[in-house]
């Protein structure tokens, strides 16, 4: 029954890949069976990963996942009788020395590019994610996209909760960093139906 239930799931998700999706879902695969993957060269090297090394590049440029319709695979996916718990956060991920890269931001990071300041230039990302158990470190992403040069972390976790509890059949518990411990965060979250817990900063 297990067997079947997956099957069903990555034929959904498979038809919600857009262009390329042949590859595009055996680099899924070869990403998920691969322990260590230091290049794209590696993945081009998984068994499951059937076409040339090139072919990896063209699927990052061509496909285009229907994301809003995964999530809602995802969501079906999440057992209904209990409440989710959702875990939002912000990740930077530096890029310094990729100046040809697309829209680089400068972000906070743990790493600092010198000096005092806890910054790098690169891209931000927020991710949503259900998280299934007590104990554990296993989620399942619900929406995890770049925080774009024209907004801010505050303004992504908003509006990926608001598309996340859309869907839900019942009311989520979400918690977050104290990144998100203000405010703009609280008012702006204020009519989502979804409970909030935040951590706040020390004031020592």
């Amino acid at each position: 029954m297990k067997s079947d239930k997956l099957k069903e799931f990555r034929q959904a998700a498979y038809k919600y890949l857009g262009r390329a999706h042949d590859a595009t879902f055996e680099l899924t695969d070869a990403i998920l069976l691969t322990r260590n993957a230091y290049s794209l060269a590696d993945l081009s090297l998984s068994p499951v990963f059937r076409r040339k090394w090139p072919s990896i590049y063209e699927v990052l440029q061509d496909c285009r996942p229907q994301r809003q319709k995964l999530m809602q695979l995802y969501i079906k996916q999440m057992p209904k009788q209990d409440r989710p718990l959702l875990a939002g956060d912000y990740t930077a991920w530096s890029r310094p020395d990729a100046v040809t890269l697309i829209e680089r931001t400068i972000e906070h990071s743990i790493v600092s590019m010198g000096g005092d300041k806890p910054i790098t230039v690169g891209q931000g990302y927020s991710t949503i994610a259900w998280i299934p158990e007590d104990s554990g470190s296993w989620v399942l992403p619900l929406r995890h996209e770049r925080i774009t040069s024209w907004e801010n972390p505050i303004q992504k976790a908003v509006w990926q909760l608001q598309q996340v509890c859309e869907h839900l059949p019942t009311r989520p518990i979400s918690v977050w960093d104290s990144e998100y411990g203000c405010a703009p965060f609280i008012l702006k979250t204020s009519n989502i139906k979804a409970d909030i817990l935040v951590r706040l900063r020390s004031v020592t």
